[in-house]
């Protein structure tokens, strides 16, 4: 399987956003090749979801729950990763429906 760089990664998915009509940010730039990316889901009513690429026991990509609840609290979370890991990539999803748009085809890698 061919593995994507992040960035690359990060450009896809901010177009496919655009293209569904969902405001999406880079509020961190990680690492161009090799960066971990968190996914913020924030349906704009005060809570958030943070999610974040890893692997099943098959070793197939999947996006897991990082922290949900209080959008203070998920940007606590997301803080909290950075200073583990400053190469992560940071993207705000901005969508009142909580559409992410991370289990279409193409976007699970």
């Amino acid at each position: 399987m061919v593995r994507v760089t992040a960035e690359f990664w990060v450009k896809a998915y901010l177009r496919r956003l655009a293209l569904a009509d969902i405001s999406a940010f880079v509020t961190a730039r990680g690492d161009a090749t090799a960066g971990a990316v968190l996914v913020k889901q924030a349906p704009l009513d005060g809570t958030a979801t943070l999610y974040q690429r890893s692997y099943d026991l098959d070793g197939n990509r999947v996006w897991v729950t990082l922290a949900e609840g209080a959008e203070g609290d998920v940007d606590e979370a997301v803080r909290r990763q950075r200073s583990f890991d400053p190469d992560i990539w940071v993207i705000e999803v901005e969508d009142r429906a909580g559409r992410h748009l991370l289990d279409e085809d193409g976007l699970r890698e």
